[in-house]
């Protein structure tokens, strides 16, 4: 059967619940994996090239915090909620496929950038693309898998973080020292072309709550859905806007998944830079130490967080659903430290394999309440809000704030060489002026010529202003993991009351 085109007439009467057999669960589970690889890949690359851009066109931190954030957040965030509503009413399948080619087209068309200006337009165009990939992807995954079964779907959804932080440092790290950056942002844009041409041809169109207990409002495969999702657009937003926001364990854990991103999109994307910088090693390396390290990592705590969580749920209370979080998250932030203080790059990338284990297990908990708590005519819409609130704030926030911070703890080192500790940085922090920096020492190096104090002076204020700016971006985690402790006291109720209301069993 094939997906329904938008703008396709409804079929109106309930038709017989259709069986999925296993295997065909897992592969529109794992196309929808492959997507959000691809969608990390492309829009965390920034990270791995961050160094030679800044290099090539003369930038700050600050501005490949824009690169890496604003820009691509801005118009990513802002569509997410109008084509989450398209997502209730018409093919989330074809909104899907169609994203991924624009997301794709894009990607490669940043490879042809040759100023800020310009790569700054094509990542806004990214972030249009990438909007249609998740508030569908949820919806679906919410309606193939049961609730007792959707955190750890969604875990296995969310196993496409680590995976394209992963394959996009590696291979971007690669393909930037042997051809260049201009050749690896068109390189890693290709591959989405085939994808969403699988998805479409292979992924059906399952009912609106197809996986309830017990199933009510069933609509025919590959139908459009009927009321109550075509209510009134704000009637709809307002209901959606006061289970985020209204009901306090829910705001707990949207706070926390929305604090600890902005700590990691904020801190990732310059952990690359810094092991260039402080370790003098080549794009491909780093690549190579930071992508194996980081992903491997990341991959665990994304693949353990929902399984856990779903046993800890089951057997002790729903409590754990921010507990688990809570734990994970206060945890890693240790090894963080250890990372960005280890004296060499092989204890860097050591400490660099404990914090995504831990602090990871915080992404499918908070999804699959998310998707719980939301009726399933609003799923989509509740993915969406979620997005919007979290990528506003930490993926538009997150990496144009540390990448100011690490402007300004450098501008600070280098007129202060003496006065080395955060302390000293953050009470200095005001006085001093990025822009002196910035003409003393052009993309964090000393001119061309320079004397080598010069040129020593600039590099260490660089790597000491990057450590310090890293290690501030990632206590906002903490504050985080606050939040979560917070959303455990009230949160199994909630989650009891969502199920009554649908009439669902435990």
């Amino acid at each position: 059967m094939t997906a329904t085109s938008v703008g396709a007439t409804p079929a109106a009467p309930p038709a017989a619940r259709p069986v999925y057999s296993a295997n065909y669960k897992r592969l529109v589970l794992f196309l929808l994996v492959t997507a959000y690889t691809l969608n990390f890949i492309d829009r965390t690359i920034i990270a791995t090239l961050g160094q030679p851009i800044k290099d090539a066109l003369h930038i700050s931190d600050a501005q490949i915090g824009l690169l890496g954030g604003l820009y691509f957040a801005l118009l990513y965030t802002f569509l997410g909620i109008p084509i989450a509503r398209l997502a209730e009413r018409y093919s989330r399948v074809n909104i899907i496929s169609v994203a991924i080619l624009i997301w794709s087209g894009f990607t490669a068309l940043c490879g042809a950038a040759t100023s800020f200006a310009t790569l700054g337009a094509f990542r806004f165009g990214v972030g249009v693309g990438e909007a249609g990939l998740s508030p569908p992807a949820q919806s679906l995954i919410s309606d193939y898998y049961p609730p007792k079964e959707r955190a750890s779907a969604l875990s296995i959804y969310s196993f496409g973080i680590p995976m394209g932080t992963m394959i996009g440092a590696v291979a971007g790290g690669y393909i930037a020292k042997t051809f260049g950056w201009h050749m690896a942002f068109m390189v890693v844009g290709l591959p989405g072309v085939a994808v969403a041409i699988a998805l479409k041809l292979l992924v059906k169109e399952p009912p609106r709550g197809h996986s309830e207990t017990p199933v009510t409002h069933l609509v025919a495969e590959d139908a459009l859905p009927d009321a109550p999702a075509k209510r009134g657009e704000l009637a709809e937003m307002w209901a959606v806007f006061k289970i985020l926001f209204l009901k306090w364990p829910v705001f707990n854990m949207v706070m926390g998944i929305t604090l600890v991103s902005f700590a990691g999109y904020g801190g990732g994307q310059f952990a690359q830079p810094y092991f260039v910088r402080t370790f003098h090693l080549d794009y491909a390396a780093v690549g190579l130490i930071v992508g194996l390290a980081a992903g491997f990592s990341q991959g665990i705590g994304t693949l353990v967080g929902g399984p856990i969580t779903d046993a800890l749920s089951r057997r002790l209370s729903s409590r754990w659903y921010a507990l688990v979080p809570a734990i994970g998250v206060a945890l890693a932030y240790p090894a963080i430290v250890g990372i960005y203080t280890a004296p060499t790059w092989q204890t860097a990338a050591a400490f660099m394999l404990i914090p995504g284990a831990l602090s990871y297990v915080y992404l499918a908990p908070t999804f699959g309440v998310i998707q719980n708590m939301a009726p399933t005519h609003q799923r989509a819409t509740a993915a969406a809000l979620l997005l919007f609130f979290l990528n506003l704030l930490a993926l538009g926030g997150g990496p144009p704030f540390t990448g100011w911070v690490i402007d300004h703890f450098a501008a600070f080192h280098f007129a202060h060489p003496a006065a080395t500790s955060l302390g000293d940085a953050i009470s200095g922090f005001f006085g001093i002026h990025p822009a002196d920096f910035q003409t003393a020492c052009p993309g964090g190096k000393a001119a061309k010529g320079a004397a080598d104090a010069a040129k020593a002076a600039c590099s260490g204020a660089l790597v000491l202003g990057t450590r310090q700016g890293v290690i501030v971006a990632y206590a906002f985690s903490l504050w985080g993991a606050f939040h979560y402790l917070l959303g455990s006291f009230g949160i199994g109720k909630a989650l009891a009351k969502a199920r009554a209301d649908r009439g669902e069993s435990d």
